[in-house]
């Protein structure tokens, strides 16, 4: 019933073909796409000063095209666009995760790069259309125009890999990539993907539309936190789900750790918050906790402080499959302050802890069917 990102990644390297080459892939994509511009390029005849500015227009359409396209069809499942939406979502976002972020191996770039045919798409469906169309007004701005989209496609792709890349390579260490690669990261948190940091080159249109989101990195001082995902599917609806889940009263109930929560009743707001004795890995505590977001049926997030420095940062997230039936995703993130907290987090609690959490989404699901009752059945139409 969990679905971790190793596993994840174990099925989907198994599923690619031994005889997957990322540097055909890339090749293709990078040569196609040049010799597309250097053909749009080479129709170009005494390019006039006005005519120029067909450029950083069509860079600035590209990054609002591929704002619209990764916002709403990457990360909203619609029915036209169904492949894409699995690829992305389904796919790139279940193999990288915030702490997991880079490549391993060889077939990893199968699930950074496009599909190679993509671009091919791409350039017969969208440039060579734009360029027909502009082609009857001035022919130097249809070839510059087009030429652009495709340039913005391969910029697209090359960030992207870049961002995929380790910390200490020297592409990621340089200052424009290191901030695009923060931003990326962010954006593969759970609770983040639908809503912020979606421009991957630029972040421009996040910036007008609101939705950039920056965070800075961990401080070295005070340590990685570690991070803990898992997902359950429960045959309940979304916002039921998420109001049961985001009640803390009700977390003794399934959560093994939970010992007993004092706070308000039903589901906790931003801003409210409440306290918590536990007993997770194998040690007593009290937790003072935060609720930061509540977005009912599909988010809510919170944070806590305890003792020996212990801070976490606790999510849950709400996916519909059906009617009644909702993918329960609950993150996990937390850190020991002292040295000697560190140390035993990583040779015994985080083993517990795992455990811990990964038995109390099991128990959520058999919990949660027995404490909100399905909504009646429709009844049978009759005939008059």
């Amino acid at each position: 019933m969990r679905d971790t990102i190793e596993h994840f990644r174990e099925q989907y390297r198994a599923a690619v073909s031994p005889r997957y080459n990322p540097w055909l892939h890339g090749g293709f994509v990078l040569g196609y796409g040049l010799l597309c511009i250097a053909l749009l390029y080479s129709t170009l005849r005494q390019v006039q000063p006005l005519e120029w500015l067909a450029v950083p227009l069509a860079l600035l359409f590209f990054n609002l095209c591929i704002y619209l396209v990764h916002r709403w069809l990457g990360h909203h499942k619609q029915r036209f666009a169904r492949l894409f939406y699995a690829r992305h979502s389904g796919d790139h976002h279940s193999f990288f995760a915030p702490g997991q972020m880079t490549y391993e191996g060889r077939k990893d770039w199968r699930v950074i790069l496009f599909p190679a045919w993509l671009i091919v798409v791409h350039s017969l469906l969208f440039a060579l259309p734009l360029w027909a169309l502009l082609r009857l007004w001035n022919s130097n701005v249809a070839a510059l125009f087009a030429s652009c989209t495709l340039i913005g496609y391969l910029a697209y792709e090359v960030f992207h890999a870049c961002e995929h890349l380790p910390a200490s390579h020297p592409l990621a260490r340089l200052p424009w990539v290191r901030q695009m690669r923060r931003l990326h990261e962010l954006h593969h948190r759970r609770e983040l993907m639908q809503e912020r940091n979606f421009n991957i080159v630029l972040p421009l249109m996040d910036w007008l539309f609101g939705t950039l989101y920056w965070q800075p990195e961990e401080s070295p001082a005070d340590g990685p936190m570690t991070r803990l995902q898992h997902q359950v599917d429960i045959p309940r609806s979304a916002e039921a789900t998420l109001a049961y889940a985001a009640s803390p009263r009700c977390w003794p109930q399934w959560h093994p750790s939970s010992l007993q929560v004092l706070g308000a009743e039903g589901p906790l707001s931003a801003g409210q918050g409440f306290e918590e004795d536990i007993h997770a890995g194998g040690r007593r505590g009290h937790l003072s906790w935060r609720v930061e977001e509540y977005l009912p049926g599909q988010r809510w997030r919170a944070s806590a402080r305890g003792e020996h420095g212990l801070e976490l940062r606790l999510s849950y997230e709400c996916q519909a499959l059906a009617a009644q039936r909702t993918r329960f995703i609950r993150t996990l993130e937390y850190r020991f302050q002292p040295l000697l907290m560190r140390l035993g987090n990583q040779l015994l609690f985080k083993r517990r802890i795992e455990r811990e959490s990964a038995a109390s989404l099991l128990a959520l699901c058999e919990t949660a069917q027995h404490a909100i009752p399905l909504p009646p059945a429709p009844a049978p139409d009759h005939p008059v």
